[in-house]
């Protein structure tokens, strides 16, 4: 597909130190901090603004935060190949009359249902070197002789890889839904009829979840370990250090695959380590599916808590909302 990755997303928070150290806590490394004005400065409710940039091992720099009175995602990046994928985004875009201010190398649009900026960009595919396999013993085959499991050897600290995914809430599913697939190219992979849309611009499962909400916000981020033990490893290292960060997890969702354990920070996003996750690397040998029950959440784990289904700053959010309108 001429789409093949999310390039970065700008979160914009009321408190932008204290979430860049939870963000640099994660296993982001921060890669320019600044107070001068900037392209990025608009966003910010003064040009002054602190604004904080991290990056990925594989993906580059994936993360801005920049100060807003309430917590939202600003921007979302997207990148193609050549300057042809972006006239044909472009023609796209014009049949469901939405026109995107374009450059040479870029073309940015708002979404109608989120209200959310996304930049289509001509950028570098992410290659990723492998990471290393490790051997699980099970009934009847002993692949790990004379040997402690790897996983419960490691001491590094654990890095994110890339940036995965993004799920956000809609007040108009259909109009988010269709902006993607129809407007920028996004495929679809599965669906919560009349709920949510799992659609993709890379070989994984989703890169964007958009689900019905009563707001306009900013569910979770999703970022990529290299296992389940770098899902565990990382978790645990974050709630050494505030155990009020956790949300849900470990778990292994059904959708997808991926297993998973969700963190919160303190701005209030949800922010997710995940590892093995579906790929669909040809399109003609994947159907997508409706989903109708639990195992639309999760295959197994805990139970969600209520606040993973509702956060806790909705009714703020909508106040905030309200007024802004």
């Amino acid at each position: 597909m001429p789409l093949h990755r999310l390039t970065g997303i700008t979160i914009g928070v009321p408190n932008v130190s204290e979430t860049a150290d939870y963000y640099t806590d994660f296993g982001l490394t921060p890669s320019a901090r600044s107070t001068a004005a900037s392209p990025e400065a608009v966003y910010a409710l003064n040009t002054g603004d602190l604004q904080v940039a991290f990056s990925t091992v594989d993906g580059g720099e994936q993360l801005r935060l920049v100060r807003t009175p309430r917590r939202r995602l600003v921007e979302l990046g997207v990148g193609v190949d050549d300057p042809d994928d972006l006239d044909r985004i472009a023609a796209s875009l014009a049949h469901l009359e939405l026109t995107p201010e374009r450059d040479a190398a870029s073309l940015t649009v708002v979404d109608p249902g989120t209200g959310i900026r996304v930049t289509v960009e001509i950028a570098e595919r992410i290659d990723q070197a492998p990471a290393t396999v490790p051997s699980y013993n099970s009934p009847g085959i002993v692949a790990r002789q004379n040997a402690r499991a790897d996983g419960v050897e490691r001491d590094n600290p654990v890095r994110p890889r890339k940036l995965g995914h993004v799920v956000l809430g809609s007040t108009d599913q259909d109009t988010s839904q269709r902006f993607f697939t129809e407007g920028i190219g996004f495929k679809i992979s599965d669906r919560v009829p009349g709920h949510a849309a799992f659609m993709r611009c890379s070989t994984d499962h989703h890169n964007v979840l958009v689900q019905a909400a009563p707001v306009s916000l900013l569910h979770h981020t999703s970022w990529q370990v290299d296992d389940v033990d770098e899902v565990g490893r990382g978790a645990t290292s974050m709630l050494a250090e505030d155990p009020t960060r956790h949300v849900w997890g470990l778990g292994r969702h059904h959708i997808g695959s991926n297993f998973f354990w969700y963190l919160k920070d303190p701005a209030g996003n949800f922010s997710e380590y995940y590892s093995d996750i579906d790929c669909i690397v040809d399109d003609q040998l994947w159907t997508p599916q409706d989903w109708h029950d639990a195992r639309a959440l999760y295959s197994w784990g805990p139970p969600p808590p209520p606040s993973f289904l509702k956060p806790d700053d909705l009714a703020e959010l909508m106040t905030d909302a309200h007024a802004a309108g």
